[in-house]
């Protein structure tokens, strides 16, 4: 029962969607994700489900680092343990694409639990480095066991549903961005639940958490699971998207690409990881509308790399110094404004 905006019981005030008009945008929002397939031209196709793999990822390092305060760059690792799995039983068990997803994550999420036992000696720059060391490690198994196919990896067939091969963008579309859609109410429900709370709690004061009869080690490593998780699920997705996987598909430059997704998103926000990583993924395709549009472009296009690496940089830069709280908060201040106006000052 409500009245107006007060809740009267702690289930209204828990529920994920807690007005009618969250309501009816999440009902347009899923009608226009229902349409635009049909709309869209491959290229625009192509954005959508790479967007929404990206999307998957960085919802599960926000986890870990948004919203526990366990800094990570080993994602990138994670998701190639993922796609690595995915690859290994298509390619010699056939085990159906869904089952492979579940077990990719799994996979991740068990390397995930490995990295995370130093979590309750080290922190911050310290848990950085472990995992950096941790994404070398994973790089120089990639690289040299015959199981993952050496330097060359592995070529895959595409995924199949009910006999239908998902070959084209159009296809995967439709089960990429489901997927992702489920990871996102998974997490945003993760938060209502003591877990979700034991890990803000550990965030805003590890101690203070420990002291209130927190288990600091279950509950850090059940995060970096979770994040793992996500990951690997989002480096299969990455597998049948574009069918090969090779020890070079997920570097240290990517790991750095979603904790900049996060940051300019907003940590610590379901919201901040889909705007962070829908932002960062059209920067360079954006760069490359605007090279083309220049003189010469075709030429400059072999600019294009670094410079993405240096606008990386300065966004980073740019939103700690002047918008900490990400694109989520931007996003807050304008839903405010609206909600305000016409009696705003």
């Amino acid at each position: 029962m409500r009245i107006g905006t007060l809740k009267q019981s702690y289930v209204a005030d828990a529920a994920l969607f807690d007005s009618r008009t969250q309501k009816i945008w999440l009902a347009v929002a899923a009608a226009l994700l229902c349409v635009f397939p049909f709309m869209a031209s491959d290229y625009w196709l192509y954005l959508a489900c790479l967007v929404s793999i990206n999307v998957a990822s960085a919802t599960g390092l926000n986890i870990l680092t948004g919203y526990t305060g366990l800094v990570s760059l080993g994602q990138a690792a994670f998701m190639g343990l993922g796609a690595y799995t995915v690859a290994i039983l298509e390619t010699r068990l056939g085990t159906p694409f869904l089952l492979n997803l579940l077990a990719g994550g799994l996979v991740a999420m068990v390397g995930g639990i490995v990295v995370g036992i130093p979590s309750l000696r080290v922190k911050g720059l310290y848990l950085a480095i472990a995992t950096i060391a941790a994404s070398f490690i994973a790089h120089f198994l990639f690289a040299n066991l015959a199981l993952t196919g050496g330097t060359t990896g592995i070529s895959m067939p595409p995924a199949k549903f009910f006999g239908l091969p998902l070959e084209t963008s159009f296809r995967l579309y439709w089960v990429i961005v489901p997927v992702t859609l489920l990871m996102l109410l998974g997490a945003a429900n993760l938060f209502r639940t003591r877990i979700g709370r034991a890990f803000i709690a550990i965030r805003d004061r590890d101690i203070s958490a420990e002291v209130l009869g927190i288990p600091l080690l279950r509950y850090k490593l059940l995060s970096f699971g979770l994040s793992s998780f996500y990951a690997g699920v989002a480096g299969g997705l990455w597998a049948y998207f574009f069918r090969v996987v090779t020890p070079e598909s997920f570097p240290l430059l990517m790991s750095i690409f979603f904790l900049a997704a996060i940051i300019v998103g907003g940590m610590g926000s379901i919201l901040g990881a889909i705007l962070g990583a829908v932002f960062m993924t059209m920067v360079p395709e954006l760069l490359k509308l605007v090279v083309d549009l220049l003189p010469g472009g075709s030429e400059l296009t072999v600019f294009l790399s670094p410079v993405r690496t240096i606008i990386f940089g300065l966004l980073i830069i740019g939103f700690l110094v002047f918008e900490p709280l990400g694109l989520a908060e931007v996003w807050r201040r304008i839903r405010r404004f609206f909600h305000l106006w016409p009696f705003r000052n």
